[in-house]
């Protein structure tokens, strides 16, 4: 029986740091909509290959919050997105980018760190100081993007400094 590793947490100690937004060429860049709940679960399922419910993760929360969900488009269809999302404790300064996912087709085109480099833009205007993630060993790439964009691994489970040594030795080769 295969073991299930917990989650690692990276975070990112000062939002006053951020690079300057910019929407990749060819791209349109947009909050929510009603009616996106399919269009995030499509980017979600084929980012994460597996199901996740946006009415689960986020649907509730919408009608205060859509402009913390963040797309990505290529003409009208939503390719890319990310979400700035508090994380209920203490006092509104530590947020989590959260749920960042780009359809396959759509990689290695920059959009991963535009939309994590969106949200973080986003949690800084609304107050935010810090910000969390949490993220898989095998998410490499997005790994990558965190680290550039000023992550650092945190060391919360027994499992995570030889996880991440392992991580960040893959991504020196």
């Amino acid at each position: 029986m295969d073991q299930v590793l917990s989650k690692l947490i990276m975070k990112k100690e000062v939002l006053s740091d951020l690079p300057i937004f910019q929407c990749p060429l060819g791209y349109r860049f947009r909050h929510f909509q009603p009616g996106d709940e399919r269009n995030w679960e499509d980017i979600i399922r084929h980012s994460f290959t597996r199901e996740v419910k946006f009415a689960d993760k986020i649907g509730e929360h919408v009608p205060c919050y859509s402009d913390r969900v963040l797309f990505f488009c290529r003409g009208e269809q939503p390719v890319a997105t990310a979400t700035a999302w508090e994380t209920g404790i203490g006092d509104n300064k530590n947020w989590y980018l959260h749920m960042v996912g780009v359809l396959p087709e759509y990689s290695g085109k920059g959009l991963g760190f535009a939309a994590s480099l969106a949200a973080l833009h986003r949690i800084r205007e609304a107050g935010g100081e810090a910000a969390y993630l949490e993220t898989d060993d095998f998410r490499l790439p997005a790994i990558r993007i965190y680290l550039k964009l000023g992550f650092q691994p945190l060391y919360i489970d027994d499992s995570h400094p030889r996880r991440w040594e392992r991580i960040l030795q893959q991504d020196r080769t």
